[in-house]
C-alpha cells in the first residue's frame, strides 16, 4: 500500500487495502494511514475522509499520521472546514498536533480565505510547544495577504527574522500585500 502511495497509484493502494480482510490480514493504523496518504496524494479527499471515519468502527485508533494525512487531503481538496474539524478533534482523541498538523490546517484555512482562523492557529503554536517554521509563516502571511491584512502580513514577516526563520517567497508576498494596499490608498 505504501509503495503504491509513493508511486501515485491511489486506486491500487485501495485495492490492496480492501483485499486485506479476504487475505485474513486485519488493517491496522499503519495500513489505514498509508491508504489515507495514497488518497491524499491522489487528490481524493473524500476517500481519505471515508477511510479515516471507518477507523473507529474497525477498532483502529487514529494516530498523528492518520490525522495529518487526512487534514492534508482536505487541505488539498479545498475543504478547510473539514481540515479544521479534524484538527480540533485531535486533543479529544488524545493525539498531540505537531508541526505538520498545524501547517496543513493553516494552509487549508489560507486556501479557504479564512485569514482569522489561520492566524488563530499560528498564534496557538507556541502554547502547543510547536515551533513555527518557514511553511507556517508563509501560509499565515499568504492568508493575511489574501484577506487584505497587509499590516498583519508585515508583522509576521518581521517576526520571522526575530525567530531566525529564513524567508522564502514570504518576502514577495509581503511586498505584494503592501503594494496592493498602497495602490488602494492612492486610488
Amino acid at each position: 500500500i505504501s509503495a503504491c502511495e509513493k508511486g501515485g497509484q491511489w486506486q491500487e493502494a485501495l485495492k490492496l487495502f480492501d483485499a486485506m480482510p479476504q487475505s485474513k490480514v486485519q488493517p491496522n493504523v499503519y495500513s489505514y494511514s498509508a491508504a489515507i496518504s495514497a488518497c491524499e496524494k491522489g487528490g481524493q479527499w473524500q476517500q481519505a475522509l471515508m477511510l479515516f471515519d471507518a477507523m473507529p468502527q474497525a477498532k483502529v485508533q487514529p494516530d498523528v499520521i492518520s490525522y495529518n494525512s487526512t487534514i492534508s487531503a482536505c487541505e488539498k481538496g479545498g475543504q478547510w472546514q473539514q481540515a479544521l474539524k479534524l484538527f480540533n478533534a485531535m486533543p479529544q482523541a488524545k493525539v498531540q498536533p505537531n508541526l505538520i498538523s498545524f501547517n496543513s490546517t493553516i494552509s487549508a484555512c489560507e486556501k479557504g480565505g479564512q485569514w482569522q482562523q489561520a492566524l488563530q492557529l499560528f498564534d496557538a503554536m507556541p502554547q502547543a510547544k510547536v515551533q513555527p517554521d518557514v511553511i507556517s509563516y508563509s501560509a499565515a502571511i499568504s492568508a493575511c495577504e489574501k484577506g487584505g491584512q497587509w499590516q498583519q502580513a508585515l508583522k509576521l514577516f518581521d517576526a520571522m527574522s526575530k525567530h531566525t526563520v529564513s524567508p522564502n517567497f514570504s518576502y514577495l508576498q509581503c511586498f505584494v500585500a503592501e503594494r496592493r494596499s498602497s495602490l488602494w490608498r492612492d486610488w
